[in-house]
């Protein structure tokens, strides 16, 4: 069968280098991050003569929902020729909504695919430190204002996720420290290829 596999979980996680790892690891995997499309997005903020914010009003209701529809389509397409394919982004609010997940899962199973998502839990604290290291320009508002970003994240594993826990498409990768990277790796590796 073939599967789309989501690596989401809060901005700073780890999700980019647990997704290239893993997609390493995997025989004949399409890879897609969202964050590609930065450059088109940018684009966008300046023909509008908006500040470069991603956490902006003019954001959420002009870009963001666009990146996500972009980059599943195009995983939707992948998949005609792919067996698998993982996509590598956030989907903060998608994971959250019930009807968002059981409408991508009825639009996989039309194709003969399942979803698999592999949730990227990282203790808070080693968020703020990867967010401050990988110096992006993506993070300048939230670092600036950290007790309000914060507290508008949801670390939490969504319940909307337990259905798919329940046909172990669901996998908890622990990335806290290397331990815990290396043996999450090697559990989601043989989960995948199960």
């Amino acid at each position: 069968m073939k599967r789309l596999i989501l690596v989401t979980s809060p901005p700073a996680s780890g999700k980019t280098y647990v997704s290239k790892k893993l997609a390493e690891r995997l025989d004949h995997v399409v890879y897609l991050d969202k964050d590609t499309l930065i450059p088109l997005s940018k684009k966008v903020f300046e023909a509008a003569g908006e500040e470069y914010n991603r956490s902006s009003d003019f954001f959420e209701k002009y870009i963001r929902d666009a990146e996500y529809e972009t980059v599943v389509a195009i995983a939707m397409e992948a998949l005609d020729y792919a067996d698998m394919v993982l996509i590598n982004a956030p989907f903060t609010k998608e994971i959250r909504n019930w009807d968002y997940m059981e409408n991508l899962q009825k639009t996989l199973k039309s194709k003969l695919a399942c979803l698999s998502v592999i949730w990227v839990k990282t203790d808070i604290d080693v968020v703020k430190r990867r967010m401050e290291e990988r110096n992006s320009d993506r993070d300048k508002w939230k670092l600036e204002n950290w007790d309000e970003y914060i507290a508008g994240c949801d670390f939490s594993i969504p319940e909307e996720l337990e259905a798919l826990s329940e046909e172990k498409n669901l996998f908890i990768f622990e990335n806290s420290d290397d331990r815990e990277f290396h043996e999450s790796m090697a559990k989601v590796t043989a989960f995948l290829e199960s």
